[in-house]
């Protein structure tokens, strides 16, 4: 039978290789140090690697015949100035695609997602008597921006590694207790969409509002009836999110501006839905630019997150493994959530089913815990690393033991 315990050297190594990788982020698709360092590490427990979707690393652990299990760890940084003090805190710059230099964190804890990942690989390297099958180990680029998983799909991942009959991925998250899991069955995690919307106008002095067609007043119109999307076309029992994050227009307050371009992100749960408010969008975009007597707006996609959907069968079979590993009382049921992930891209892709949970950063007693993507975002290191290797090494080794456990 398949352990979860690290022995103390192992523990150590852990530690350091999730201060290495806080200390040193990358931007989403630009994770070149990290994927050498996940390359050097693989290379070290004798794993088969190689590159996939640019920054993408693949190892693949064989171990006689028997199952094929995929298991994601994402690799990217945030563009955010880290704020925790701590003294292995990230002091890192990166360069978005725009040019603008940025500072980089691990403000989402892809970091503890690929210290532990590598710590449940060499666990199961040194013990390949107690289970058999193939492990494909994917250490996934650019989730933060929805383009890792598509890129190593179309890479070749599933022509290149083995194609598994389940993928599995874990995500460190506030709101679970250190030490407990948070596992959904369904829908896990959104679909999203965030879209740039930019406005024709006609520019005039501000004091001459008859000559001009102005986008500011165009777009307030159309941002306000943006919200009546999900309170009067959505039933009520039906999720969705539509957000406008930002606006801008104009240069000085007596010129009505020539343009107006803001931003929205878009959540829903199904497909279905998603294509209906997607929709619903561009109707009253239009329709309200064409009542101002403005030429077409023109709407561009920024990103599109697939649906992340836990397969109820494979989650219960998982929810037991984590049972019987860490306690009943630390498996939790949590809602759908509105975050998003590209992760179930991976599975769906190939028809297969998947399953994600979420692994708790901080004590049921901290008074005040950072949320992701902020610039206080520090887990506890432990438990939290130690649950993420038990909750990984556990939930593969139901699909891999040689006992007669599965």
């Amino acid at each position: 039978m398949l352990t979860t315990q690290l022995q103390d050297s192992a523990r150590e190594r852990l530690h350091e290789t999730y201060k290495h990788l806080h200390r040193t982020p990358e931007l989403s698709m630009q994770e070149h140090r990290t994927a050498e360092f996940i390359e050097a590490r693989l290379s070290e427990l004798g794993i088969d690697s190689f590159r996939c979707g640019g920054t993408g690393v693949v190892g693949v652990l064989r171990n006689g015949e028997g199952p094929v299990v995929g298991f994601r760890a994402d690799t990217d940084g945030l563009p955010i100035q880290e704020d925790t003090g701590a003294e292995y805190a990230s002091s890192a710059r990166g360069t978005l695609t725009d040019g603008t230099e940025v500072p980089v964190m691990h403000g989402c804890g892809h970091d503890t997602h690929v210290a532990t990942a590598l710590a449940a690989a060499e666990l199961l390297v040194g013990q390949l008597g107690a289970w058999a099958g193939t492990v494909v180990w994917i250490f996934q680029p650019g989730e933060e921006t929805a383009e890792g998983a598509v890129a190593m799909v179309a890479d070749g991942l599933w022509e290149r590694a083995p194609k598994p009959e389940i993928v599995l991925g874990q995500h460190v998250f506030p709101a679970a207790p250190a030490g407990s899991i948070g596992l959904a069955s369904g829908p896990a995690m959104a679909l999203a969409d965030s879209l740039r919307i930019t406005l024709a106008g006609k520019q005039s002095h501000g004091s001459q509002p008859q000559d001009a067609i102005d986008p500011i007043v165009q777009g307030a119109h159309i941002i306000t009836r943006l919200q009546t999307i999900v309170s009067r076309e959505l039933s009520p029992q039906t999720p969705a999110v539509v957000t406008c994050g930002t606006f801008h227009a104009g240069l000085k307050e007596n010129i009505i501006p020539a343009s107006a371009e803001f931003t929205l992100n878009i959540r829903t749960l199904t497909p279905e839905v998603r294509e209906q408010v997607l929709g619903a969008v561009a109707r009253i975009v239009n329709a309200e630019a064409a009542a101002s007597g403005a030429p077409a707006p023109r709407i561009e996609e920024l990103t599109r997150f697939p649906r992340l959907y836990n397969d109820p069968e494979s989650t219960e079979q998982v929810r037991a493994a984590l049972a019987a590993e860490l306690g009943a009382d630390k498996i939790v049921e949590i809602p759908t959530a509105m975050g998003s992930e590209d992760f179930g891209h991976l599975a769906d892709s190939i028809g297969v089913p998947c399953v994600y949970w979420f692994f708790g950063a901080y004590p049921a007693d901290h008074p005040s815990p950072a949320v992701n993507h902020s610039p206080f975002f520090l887990p506890d290191i432990e438990p939290t690393l130690t649950t993420g290797v038990r909750a990984a090494v556990s939930a593969l080794g139901h699909y891999l033991a040689t006992d007669g456990s599965k």
